[in-house]
């Protein structure tokens, strides 16, 4: 019988202002995720289901390669949904701060909010043409100097505080989220490195244990975003956001939103 994985869960504390999201349990023992099954195991994931290692990781690729792409400028109409704030429906949530902001206030300056590819885009120099360039399963809503502080800096533990960083740290190469995304930081990193695999003009994205990877394809340090995945399971916004984008806009899905522990059954 498969177990179903034990959740953290985490509290949304939300006004009109800026507001950050934090978890409110104690930090626990990480340990693979365990097994879940989910309503598209007998349909979109029939291909995967029993495999592993580079045999799910093909299949995976081969199932959600099958997307719609969107233009970059229609990623901010679809952020203003995928993102919104529970709380505040004329709101979004920024991913690294946790800041509740206007949907409004998108833009370039100051005090707005901008598109923050997860997966940075010199990581294989993909720009912002359709493809993963505009791929809004790893591009979320950021405030623009928070944004520029973590620049293409891979993810890695520990740094110092900057302003807005809602818990988030920085150093010289590398960028830590805030725990309450430490996971979703994870499985967008690692559903980067299925779907796009050298097959379709694009690069071929994949993770590795190096922090400052520069302009090469690869994106680290994987031996902790995979601690990542597991301390901090998907939570409803998470959820809430995979079947937004598989419904209303590029028709796939992040597997590891669904099945966490294909995570440690890939890598």
């Amino acid at each position: 019988m498969p177990v179903t994985h034990t959740r953290r869960w985490k509290t949304v504390a939300l006004g009109t202002s800026a507001v950050l999201l934090a978890l409110t349990l104690p930090a626990l023992t990480a340990g693979p995720a365990g097994a879940t099954t989910t309503a598209y195991d007998d349909t979109y994931y029939a291909g995967a289901i029993g495999k592993t290692g580079t045999a799910l990781k093909s299949s995976l690729h081969n199932i959600i390669d099958d997307q719609t792409r969107i233009s970059y400028s229609a990623v901010w109409e679809a952020l203003k949904v995928t993102d919104q704030d529970p709380r505040n429906s004329n709101n979004v949530v920024l991913l690294y701060s946790g800041i509740s902001r206007a949907k409004s206030l998108n833009g370039g300056n100051p005090g707005n909010w901008n598109r923050e590819h997860t997966w940075a885009q010199s990581h294989g120099d993909f720009g912002t043409s359709a493809g993963p360039g505009t791929d809004l399963h790893h591009l979320r809503p950021e405030d623009v100097q928070v944004n520029s502080v973590r620049g293409n800096k891979d993810f890695d533990n520990g740094g110092s505080s900057f302003t807005n960083s809602g818990g988030s740290l920085t150093d010289s190469n590398s960028f830590e989220p805030r725990d309450a995304v430490k996971g979703d930081v994870a499985r967008m990193i690692l559903y980067m490195a299925v779907r796009y695999e050298g097959d379709d003009s694009w690069p071929d994205l994949e993770p590795n244990n190096v922090a400052g990877n520069g302009s090469v394809p690869y994106h680290g340090r994987l031996s902790v975003l995979k601690t990542w995945n597991d301390e901090d399971p998907p939570d409803a916004f998470e959820e809430r956001r995979n079947q937004l984008i598989y419904d209303n806009y590029q028709h796939n899905r992040n597997p590891f939103i669904d099945h966490p522990e294909w995570v440690e059954a890939i890598w």
